[in-house]
Order: C-alpha cells, then sequence, then structure tokens
C-alpha cells in the first residue's frame, strides 16, 4: 500500500469535509496554486493525479472520438420531454466515462454543458446551443439534463455538469468587452430564473461565467456568482471562466491592468477554476499573493469547492464503492443510445403548419422527388461530437420507401469559374484550384455552388466531393470533406461588380487573386501593400488567411466570371413534375451566416433557398417544406406557397430516419417551439437591449403578431382540452409552501396515437407594475391512443406567481386574480378558470427612505453601471454606445409614491466621463420641475476605478404629493440611490 494511502484524505469512511481538511493542511502552497488551473497538475506525493476540467458535451460527448450524437440543444428543447431530456443526460454520462476509463489525465468528467442562459433574441450566433427564450422549460428542461448525467447516487457523481454560461449573455458581437444592462426585475423574473431550477432542483455541480460584462462589471467577478449562486442557492460544486477569460478581463475589458488583478478579482468573487494558459494562471496567482491581493485561504475555498466534486467523481477513492467505475467502453455508441437518438430526433420535429398533404401516403408513391441544400447531408456545429454514421433526408426516405422511386438534386448550380482575360479554374495537383487558359484546360472542372446569403458562399468539386478551402499554404484548393472549424475558411464570398464579374474575397473578407504557387497560378489571398511573404512554413500563416508562399502575389483582385453550366432550381422543378410529391429541404450550416463569434445577419432564410422552394412549390403543389436549422426563421415570404412546413434543428445521426417517419406518418410529431417565431426584423429591438418587459421582447411580453408562436406545434390527430379545475391548497406542514393543483382532461378526438403537450399558463389581472400577458407554469409531453381521454394533474408552488418587489427588494405575491390557461401553445388556450391569489399588497414607495436608482419602476435611455460601493449605478447612455439614440430622453421614474411634502433630495451621485445633472420631475418628463441637483466632476471610467462618489444634496419645492417621480439624466451624471427629504 502507498503512504498516502493511510491519511484520512483518502479514508471514505469520513465525512467528505473532513477528507477535504486533510487535503488542505497536507498541499503546499506551490500544489495548491497548480491546482487552480483547469488543467489541474498532479501531486504524487499525494497520489492526486492530473486532471482535465472541461469538455464538451451539449448534445453528446464531444472532441474525443465517435459518440452518440442527439439533436442540437435547441431541438432537444422541442422535445418538451423532461423524461427523455434525463435519459439522454445519463447517456452522455455513460459515454464520458468509458472516454475517461480510456485516458483518465486526458478525458475528464466535468463536462460543459448545458447553455441555460436564455435566448430572448432570436439573431444570437449560438441560438443552437441554448434551450430558448422561457425561464421555466429552460430551467426543468436543463435541470433533467442534469439529473442524467450526474446520476442518482446520493454521493457518487457520474459526471459532472457544467451550466453556462452565467449570465445575459445573448450577443456575439463586441462579446469580449460589451456589458448587458439589466435592472432588477428582469435579472430575478427571467435571467436567473433559468439557472435556479438546475441548482436547486437538478442539484448541478459546476457552472462557467460568461464574457460580457453585466452591469459594468465583467461576470468572471459578478457579485450575482458568491450572493446568488453560492448564497441563496447553496451551490457546493465549483465555478469556472470561460475559456481565456483571465487575460481578457485585461486585455478587451480593460477592467484590471494586471492578470494578477484580474485572478484575484475571480477568486474573490466565486470562481474557483481559472480556464487560461496554465502558466499564466500561475504566475497571476504567483504575484497576486506576492502583492497581498490574494491570501491562502481563498486558494483554500476554492481547492475544497474542486476537489469535494472530484472525490465524489471517486477520485482518491480505494473503496470500490462507486457504482460507476465499472462503466466499459461497450457503451460507446451502444445500439440502445443509437434508438434514443432517433426517438431524440423524431420527438423534436416541430409541424409547422399542414393543409391535409401530410402525412404522406407511401402506398401511393411511385415516385417522390427529394430536393434541396440539405437533403443528403447531415451537418454537425462546433460543439457536435464525432457522428459513428448520418443518416440524411434523402438516405431516410429511401430506407422506408423502398419500393419508390426516390429522386434526388440538391438545387445547387453547377458552375465555372472564369478569370477576365479567359483563363479558366479547374484542379491541379493536390486539388489546388489553378488558372489555365481554357484551351489547355485538361478537364473542366465544375463546382456546386451553394449560396448561404448574405454574400456567403461554398463551392464543391464535382471532380473529388471536397469543399474548396484557404489551406495552411494559403492557397485554395479542393480538399475539405465538411464545411466546419472555428475559422470557417470554406467560405468565399462573392462580391458582384458593375459587369457581372465578381471580386472573390477569403471567409475574413481579403480580396482573392492569382498567385505563383509551385509554377502554377493558384487562387491565393492577396498580400496588403507592402506585406512581403517570408519562409514556406505553414505556421506562418496567421487568422487573416494570409498566403505565406506568394512571391508572385499581383496584388491586384482578379474578377472572376462565373458561368452556370447547369441550373439547379431548373434541375429541381423538372424532377419535382415528375413525381407524385416532393420534399424540398433547407436551412443553415452551423457554421455560416450564425455561430459563435458571429451573430446572424438576418432572420430569413437565404434568398437562393426561398427561391428554390417557390419555384418546386410552383412545379408541385404537394411539395412538403423542410427547415433544418440552427434557430428560428421569418418565413413571411413563403406565406401561401408551401402547403406544409415541418421545422427541426440538425438532429444528430438519425435526423433523416426519424424525418422520414414523420413525413409518412409512422411516427405523429408532436414538437413544440422554444421560441416566439416573429414576421421580420422590425418586431425586435437592437440587439444589445435586454430589458424584455420595456422593450416587449418574447412571447410574455411581445404585443404584436408574430408568424408561429410560442409552444406552437401541430401533430396528426385532434386534440380537446376539457374541464379545467384550479384550487389552491394550504402547505401540509410548516417546512412546505402552498400549491396550485390544477386539473384539465385532454381528449385525443383524432384517428391516430399521438403525443401531445400540454402547457399551462398565468396571466395576472391586475398588478402594480407590468406583468407577462402569459407565463409558462407547468408542461407535460404525455401519449395518447386515438379516442382516447386522460385527467392531467399539475401541482405548482404558488410562488412561482410572486413579482420582483422593487420597492423592498424582494419577491412578493400579489393579491390578484389569476387566470390559469391550458392549451397546446401560448396563443391556442382552450382552456381557462380564474382564482383569487391571496397575497400582499404592495404599499406606495416610501421615497423618504434609501431608494436606490436601479429599482425604478421605468426608464428609458439609461444603463446600469458599476458602482464600486454595492448595487449599480443608473447614467445616461452616451453616445459611442450601441443603445444610443440622436435626441434621446434618459430617464428613470418611480409610481406610486407615499410621501406628502418634499422639501429637498439627497443622492449618492459621480461623474462618468463628464460633469452632468440630474433634473427632478413630477408627473412625467414636462412635469414639474421640483429642483436640479448638480452632478460635479472630476469625471472618470469605472474600469479605471477612478470615479468619485459623493453625496449631495439640493431642495424641492413640490406644490403636491409626488405620485410619479422622474429623474432626468444630462451629460455624465450617474446615480446609485437617493431619499426625498
Amino acid at each position: 500500500m502507498k503512504e498516502y494511502h493511510q491519511y484520512p484524505m483518502w479514508d471514505v469512511s469520513l465525512s467528505l469535509e473532513e477528507r477535504l481538511d486533510d487535503l488542505i493542511a497536507r498541499l503546499t502552497t506551490e500544489e495548491k496554486i497548480r491546482l487552480i488551473p483547469t488543467r489541474e497538475a498532479a501531486v504524487p506525493r499525494l497520489g492526486i493525479p492530473a486532471y482535465n476540467v472541461g469538455g464538451e458535451a451539449a448534445h453528446g460527448v464531444a472532441w474525443k472520438g465517435e459518440a452518440t450524437v442527439f439533436p442540437q440543444p435547441l431541438g432537444l428543447s422541442s422535445t418538451w420531454n423532461t423524461r427523455l431530456m434525463r435519459e439522454i443526460g445519463s447517456v452522455i454520462g455513460d459515454e464520458a466515462r468509458a472516454y475517461h476509463h480510456r485516458n483518465p489525465e486526458v478525458h475528464g468528467l466535468t463536462l460543459w454543458a448545458p447553455t441555460v442562459d436564455l435566448e430572448r433574441d432570436p439573431r444570437w450566433g449560438r441560438t443552437e446551443e441554448g434551450y430558448g427564450e422561457d425561464p421555466v422549460l429552460t430551467g426543468e428542461m436543463s435541470a433533467a439534463l442534469v439529473k442524467g448525467m450526474q446520476g442518482n447516487d446520493p454521493f457518487y457523481l457520474k459526471m459532472v455538469a457544467t451550466l453556462k454560461h452565467f449570465f445575459a449573455n445573448n450577443n456575439e458581437k463586441d462579446r469580449l468587452n460589451c456589458s448587458s444592462s439589466i435592472d432588477p426585475r428582469n435579472l430575478r423574473e427571467y435571467y436567473l430564473k433559468a439557472f435556479e431550477t438546475p441548482f436547486v432542483e437538478g442539484g448541478a455541480l459546476s457552472m462557467m461565467t460568461a464574457y460580457n460584462s453585466i452591469n459594468g462589471t465583467p461576470a468572471i467577478e459578478s457579485p450575482y456568482v458568491n450572493d446568488v449562486v453560492k448564497g441563496e442557492w447553496a451551490m457546493p460544486g465549483f465555478i469556472v471562466c470561460d475559456g481565456g477569460d483571465l487575460s481578457q478581463t485585461v486585455d478587451y475589458h480593460g477592467y484590471h491592468t494586471s492578470h494578477a488583478e484580474s485572478a484575484a478579482g475571480a477568486l474573490k468573487a466565486g470562481v474557483d477554476c481559472l480556464t487560461d494558459e496554465v502558466d499564466l494562471v500561475v504566475s497571476a496567482l504567483e504575484a497576486a499573493l506576492d502583492q497581498n491581493l490574494l491570501e491562502i485561504a481563498d486558494l483554500d475555498r476554492a481547492i475544497r469547492n474542486i476537489f469535494g466534486v472530484r472525490m465524489r467523481l471517486g477520485q482518491l477513492d480505494r473503496s470500490g464503492l462507486n457504482p460507476y467505475a465499472s462503466i466499459s467502453e461497450s457503451v460507446l455508441c451502444a445500439p440502445e443510445h443509437a434508438k434514443l437518438s432517433y426517438r431524440a430526433a423524431a420527438e423534436s420535429i416541430v409541424l409547422l403548419q399542414n393543409d391535409g398533404l401530410l402525412p404522406l401516403k407511401p402506398e401511393a408513391l411511385q415516385k417522390i422527388s427529394v430536393i434541396g441544400p440539405l437533403a443528403g447531408v447531415v451537418y454537425t456545429d462546433w460543439y457536435s461530437g464525432t457522428l459513428p454514421y448520418r443518416v440524411s433526408v434523402l438516405d431516410g426516405l429511401r430506407n422506408r420507401l423502398p419500393q419508390t422511386d426516390v429522386t434526388y438534386t440538391d438545387g445547387n448550380d453547377r458552375i465555372q469559374l472564369k478569370t477576365a482575360d479567359g483563363q479558366v479554374i479547374t484542379l491541379g495537383a493536390e486539388g489546388a484550384l489553378v488558372a489555365v487558359p481554357e484551351a489547355n484546360a485538361p478537364t473542366v472542372t465544375e463546382f456546386i455552388h451553394q449560396d448561404w446569403g448574405w454574400g456567403s458562399h461554398t463551392l464543391r468539386s464535382l471532380n473529388n466531393n471536397r469543399y474548396v478551402s484557404l489551406t495552411e499554404q494559403g492557397i485554395y484548393q479542393a480538399n475539405a470533406p465538411e464545411i466546419g472549424g472555428w475559422f470557417v475558411k470554406e467560405v468565399v464570398q462573392f462580391d458582384p461588380q458593375e459587369d457581372g464579374s465578381n471580386i472573390l474575397r477569403t471567409w475574413n473578407g481579403i480580396p482573392i487573386g492569382l498567385s505563383e504557387y509551385q509554377g502554377h497560378s493558384a487562387l491565393a489571398p492577396l498580400l496588403p501593400q507592402g506585406e512581403q511573404a517570408t519562409g514556406t512554413n505553414p505556421n506562418d500563416i496567421g487568422d487573416s488567411g494570409h498566403a505565406s508562399q506568394s512571391p508572385g502575389n499581383t496584388q491586384i483582385p482578379s474578377a472572376f466570371n462565373i458561368d452556370i453550366v447547369t441550373s439547379g432550381i431548373q434541375q429541381a422543378v423538372e424532377a419535382a413534375r415528375s413525381s407524385q410529391a416532393s420534399v424540398v429541404v433547407v436551412g443553415n450550416s452551423p457554421y455560416i451566416n450564425g455561430k459563435e463569434e458571429i451573430d446572424r445577419p438576418s432572420l430569413l432564410l437565404p434568398p437562393s433557398q426561398v427561391e428554390l422552394v417557390k419555384a418546386v412549390c410552383e412545379a408541385n403543389p404537394n411539395t412538403a417544406v423542410v427547415i433544418v436549422g440552427s434557430y428560428p426563421f421569418a418565413l413571411q415570404e413563403l406565406k401561401g406557397i408551401a402547403r406544409a412546413i415541418v421545422y427541426m434543428t440538425h438532429a444528430g445521426q438519425e435526423l433523416g430516419n426519424a424525418l422520414a417517419d414523420v413525413l409518412l406518418g409512422h411516427y405523429a410529431p408532436a414538437g413544440r417551439l422554444n421560441m416566439t417565431w416573429y414576421e421580420d426584423e422590425s418586431q425586435l429591438p437592437d440587439m444589445m437591449d435586454y430589458d424584455i418587459i420595456q422593450s416587449g421582447m418574447t412571447y410574455m411580453y411581445h404585443e404584436g403578431p408574430v408568424q408561429y408562436a410560442f409552444g406552437h406545434g401541430l401533430t396528426y390527430s385532434e386534440f380537446e382540452y376539457e374541464a379545467i379545475r384550479v384550487s389552491r391548497s394550504a402547505p401540509a406542514e410548516a417546512t412546505t409552501t402552498d400549491q396550485l393543483k390544477i386539473e384539465v382532461e385532454v381528449h385525443n378526438t383524432g384517428e391516430r396515437d399521438s403525443d401531445e403537450v400540454v402547457q399551462i399558463y398565468g396571466s395576472s389581472h391586475t398588478s402594480r407594475v407590468k406583468r407577462a400577458q402569459k407565463q409558462l407554469l407547468a408542461f407535460r409531453r404525455i401519449h395518447l391512443k386515438a379516442g382516447t381521454r386522460v385527467t392531467i394533474r399539475f401541482e405548482i408552488p404558488v410562488q412561482k406567481l410572486a413579482l420582483w418587489d422593487v420597492t423592498r427588494d424582494r419577491y412578493c405575491l400579489e393579491t390578484a386574480t389569476w387566470a390559469i390557461l391550458a392549451g397546446r401553445s401560448s396563443a391556442d388556450i382552450r382552456q381557462s378558470a380564474d382564482i383569487e391569489i391571496e397575497g400582499e399588497t404592495i404599499q406606495d414607495r416610501p421615497l423618504h427612505l434609501l431608494t436606490f436608482a436601479e429599482n425604478y419602476d421605468a426608464c428609458a435611455g439609461v444603463l446600469l453601471d458599476e458602482c464600486l460601493e454595492g448595487r449599480s449605478a443608473v447614467r445616461a447612455i452616451t453616445q459611442k454606445e450601441p443603445l444610443y439614440r440622436d435626441g434621446q430622453s434618459s430617464w428613470i421614474a418611480f409610481h406610486h409614491n407615499a410621501v406628502q411634502e418634499v422639501k429637498g433630495f439627497e443622492a449618492r451621485v459621480a461623474a462618468f466621463g463628464e460633469e452632468g445633472r440630474l433634473e427632478i420631475r413630477s408627473g412625467g418628463l414636462e412635469g414639474e420641475l421640483l429642483g436640479v441637483c448638480e452632478v460635479s466632476g472630476p469625471g472618470g471610467s469605472v474600469n479605471g476605478k477612478d470615479i468619485k462618489w459623493t453625496t449631495v444634496q439640493c431642495s424641492l419645492e413640490a406644490s403636491h404629493k409626488v405620485n410619479e417621480l422622474y429623474i432626468i439624466f444630462k451629460g455624465g451624471a450617474a446615480l446609485r440611490h437617493f431619499r426625498l427629504l
């Protein structure tokens, strides 16, 4: 027996805390420091192995090798099935264990998933990674996944789920230095709610902070980590920061001037494990200790959190009691896992509209045409696992229709590229794209041209079926089997010219010309003027895509003519006309026009795809349109065009089989939308507007028409809802909470067995503040045979009806009449019942007491920013910031006030950048001016820590009760709190 096995830290008969005490007492300071990076060092003298924190498991274990791949998280959430989610989580945990057993120091068990951050804006480039726009749906679905991942043993963990990204991280533009402005009601009723459920109910034991700031403070140092996650929710695990965020807090946010300050700030704010270069983390922590920015106790606290999880994973454990230690590699891609992948794909499919075309009747189909750029492929995304096999829509229909003639065309043009001087682009050695005189071309090289819209195109050679890609040698070759990578170098931008030619550009906008390469004129990015290529080392190629082997670079972009050899739409139309039915499959590539680091340019389908759909539907009215996409689309252009529209996300290995079964009626679709599908982008506010309440975002607050509502989804049967009953039960004992008891009868009145998703919403008739028009309270996916009925029962804590009372900084259940609604979507309510909820009446505001500025009732033209004295400051949006509008008014308002007599105004203020003033008015922006409070300099920046907060007073004159108080911001005036005198 090794000596260290005698230490208490190895004795599983002791409590976890006793083992952790012993571990921490035995570690040296240097050893503690080296356990803080995500690549945690080994401590051989104590038997502690090296351990790698991190890895991806968004919809299956990723980046390790073949593993079962499930639908994208947005698709998983479209199932509205928590039981299914738990099963999927368990499979992910099993396969993570299998890889861990293969190489435990490389393949860790603390993987980064699920993404819980809410998707209030469908333009977010990472929409595929989340669970939708609703906190209840997101919370319950992610909690179920977490339970499955972590297992059900009371002590040991199968793996650990890391929730990401905490929080308000719903834009990619400027994500490394932007700040999301979140007021207390949005914070408590929306953004934090989604995380609360997987922590409190799901038991998640890890979390990743986001890149963005929240109210001026980088998320890596957010006070909500300690105050809420570790405090209110008592999460006992550990927190990591997002990749590279230690250095980015210095380099992008400019929040600190040194990495030592950044490391100290993160650990003191509750981050336990730093995801950055190991040497950087170690040196930063050493410097932080030397400069007394950190104490050993801060390291001890982080290590206690980290090893509290590692011990529960079965490390430092020779007992043989860990039930998950015996999971073998045979579970990888097991047949039963493939069946679950199929089930998840099938349950995720949403039937958006159908006039009776679907399901198709297989016995009536002698010939069916499968058309479209996504019909013959199965795409993965950045966080996908490696597919063990893939079944496309074409494959699926051929599998299910062995006696039917299933024809296929992708709808893309076949083209040739020619230079203005008559040379044709052909394939040279190793697939290099070279220009040769057309008469000398050995073969005519054709490319499958796919127009993804907004300037993004891909070219695939018909000669070798490989995508054209920018290589490390700095030239273009047809050598990529698929589109992908962090930098998507298969994308070629087309820049149309007035003469009909095109300037081609790289994935990142650099003009493409002809360059001498191994004795040929090859397509290559042009070097900037004055830059010389040096050497032939492929590592000389930077992210800019500049060629390192381009001594003959002309510096002049070449103009290319695009000759269409075969029209994709013409082929599609001919195929559709000759078929009894057509299926046209369109959508997106997860790597183009919307991904991590890139927000979507539009909600629309690519124009070329819309043109294809219209042409096929005109040629054959019996056409079902299938959208395979990572996010919601605006489909107004297809209104009245398509008889049936089906939506699914990129759904993994079984995509085609699942879709074929839905189209042919072997499975009745019952997926539901987890996001609102708007009519167009004009219905959305600025991307950086995180105030869903005032901007009218999501189904809860949006008041205009929409294309498809949250919760929408059709099926092949008919369902009726009857006899809703709602009551409130008193708590059975002091430790429980009272519940809303809801019963509703659901009747399958159709002729097909089918799933149904029963959705329960609440709507308050009265409130002190603006409440959601509807808010999801509960849901359940059920299966009903044709002609049968069932009574569905829900018990919902009455506290779910509470709002965040800004007058008292706490949740409040108001006395009010509530409508409890049961239906098939947020817009398809079938039954409702009113219930009187006895709670509190929020009293008028006592503004003579200290009132925090962030606790306003209404606002415009302001942001919440860091105060450095606790809470958040309120200030006007400045000209350089995204939400600024010319001629804007910047103000906050406080309604329903109890103050009878007002003589003065006392406030804690600072000048942000410049001096300013606060105008205090009664009744509105043009109401009676009660007084002006000057805010003098010197101004400064919060990030520079030179803001000076002072307490000021000014006199007010009010001839009446000030029921509505308006504070108007001028210049750089910022306000933390105030009171009326």
